[in-house]
């Protein structure tokens, strides 16, 4: 995938000066490679239990980078064939994650909108939760996307990509996502396309109509520009029922979010699982999490857990509410679905590779030899921990997923237990002092 404008992990700014003094400090240091030779690896994170659902891999592995890239995955790499080796065992290494369903038009400058004041700034909270690829949903329409993609997109180390809302101004305001007259899927769709790099997917949300408008031209935005569409059903009425969302509405590879509302009909007055469910999965429709801040109760995730239907994607709904809320970050929610009864591998799967595959960005999700060096690196916490759901229910768990390592694109970006530094007795005398910059004048005796 070609890269989206600015939105490059290496890059340093104005913080490029003050780094180098250190790196210079730190070369002689973490070097294991004898002078002359050619390193194999610019990296090696050793001793990790690798979990990498595409590759079927869920054991004790090493795994060396080179140029931002994945270079090998083996039982055991030599650490002398690498630069620098960050020990990581007793964690586990997974891809970095894709998040499917944020709102980061940090940029808007509207008070209490997605496009506006509640949208995140992606750098703010990516990394530190393991997260290396986000994923707007809708905050943009056709109208002021590429103010959008100027601002964030362009500007972000987080990788981030985006679907264009089927309303012109995105969610700008609920007003905004009601006006049928500028629901235009030929200029949405030739948006998408002048920006097919970034642009995965047309968005419809929030629609308070009892007619299927909103729905019916996000499908045909995303059948011109050839790409999936996600719906945020917003309001469930009598008129257009959430079951004909998904098994006549929708085609195949296209994503119904928030899938544990409330009003979503999952099991019967015997506890048992809808038929309609699994008809729309076979169908191919995608059914993704897209907590937010009120769009998750756990009355209708932990039976549908419960009984095999996972979602196929794992998402947060991010926004200033809902990351301050019960939701709080992908960690939370993966452990959340995991106290319902998800498996570790299987909450991996969803939060990688599964959602790389629904915006078909197959370079994604997978630490695959050739494949963009986005790793995490995570502690599986054991003790007693309650979770809520967005409505003040809660469930009890014994694990804790705490990311304490992540890299984008093979360069550290977040390090909670400082795996990679240096105890600074071994630092010398003068680092921190920046050469023919800084001088130390001490004091006359």
């Amino acid at each position: 995938m070609r890269s989206a404008g600015r939105n490059t992990p290496g890059k340093t700014g104005t913080c490029g000066g003050r780094g180098a003094y250190f790196i210079a400090a730190l070369a002689g240091l973490l070097a294991a490679v004898p002078a002359g030779a050619q390193a194999r690896f610019d990296l090696l994170l050793k001793g990790g239990h690798v979990i990498d659902p595409k590759n079927g891999i869920d054991r004790v592995l090493d795994l060396g980078i080179k140029d931002g890239r994945i270079a090998a995955i083996e039982a055991s790499l030599d650490a002398a064939s690498a630069t620098r080796t960050l020990d990581v065992s007793g964690l586990y290494v997974t891809p970095g994650l894709v998040d499917l369903h944020v709102h980061v038009f940090s940029t808007a400058l509207v008070p209490d909108a997605w496009a506006g004041d509640n949208s995140v700034r992606p750098d703010e909270l990516s990394f530190r939760t393991g997260v290396t690829t986000m994923v707007d949903a809708g905050s943009s329409g056709y109208r002021n996307f590429e103010q959008f993609r100027a601002t964030v997109i362009g500007r972000s180390r987080t990788r981030v990509l985006a679907m264009i809302n089927v309303a012109g101004y995105g969610m700008m305001t609920d007003l905004v996502e009601q006006d049928t007259h500028d629901m235009l899927p030929d200029r949405i769709a030739a948006l998408a396309k002048k920006h097919h790099d970034v642009v995965v997917g047309v968005k419809s949300a929030h629609y308070q109509k009892p007619d299927w408008t909103s729905v019916d031209r996000a499908l045909e935005a995303g059948r011109l520009a050839g790409i999936p569409i996600m719906v945020d059903f917003g309001y469930f009425l009598p008129e257009r029922p959430y079951w004909k969302l998904v098994t006549e509405r929708l085609r195949p590879g296209d994503i119904s979010t928030h899938m544990f509302r409330g009003p979503v009909p999952w099991v019967d007055e015997n506890g048992k699982l809808y038929g309609y469910l699994q008809e729309a999965r076979r169908r191919g429709v995608k059914f993704d999490v897209g907590h937010g801040g009120g769009s998750f109760v756990m009355r209708n995730a932990a039976p549908t857990i419960q009984q095999g239907f996972y979602p196929d994607s794992i998402s947060t709904d991010l926004h200033t509410g809902s990351m301050n809320g019960a939701m709080m970050d992908m960690p939370t929610l993966m452990s959340k679905l995991m106290a319902a009864g998800m498996p570790l591998k299987e909450a991996v799967l969803r939060s990688t590779w599964n959602p790389a595959q629904m915006i078909r960005r197959s370079e994604l999700g997978h630490l695959s030899a050739g494949a963009v060096a986005d790793v995490a690196a995570w502690s599986l916490q054991k003790g007693a921990f309650w979770f809520r759901d967005g409505e003040g229910g809660r469930i009890s768990g014994r694990e804790r997923l705490l990311c304490e390592l992540t890299l984008r694109a093979g360069r550290v970006v977040w390090d909670w237990n400082s795996r990679s530094g240096v105890d600074y007795h071994k630092l010398g005398p003068t680092y921190g002092v920046r050469t023919r910059v800084d001088h130390i004048v001490r004091p006359p005796r």
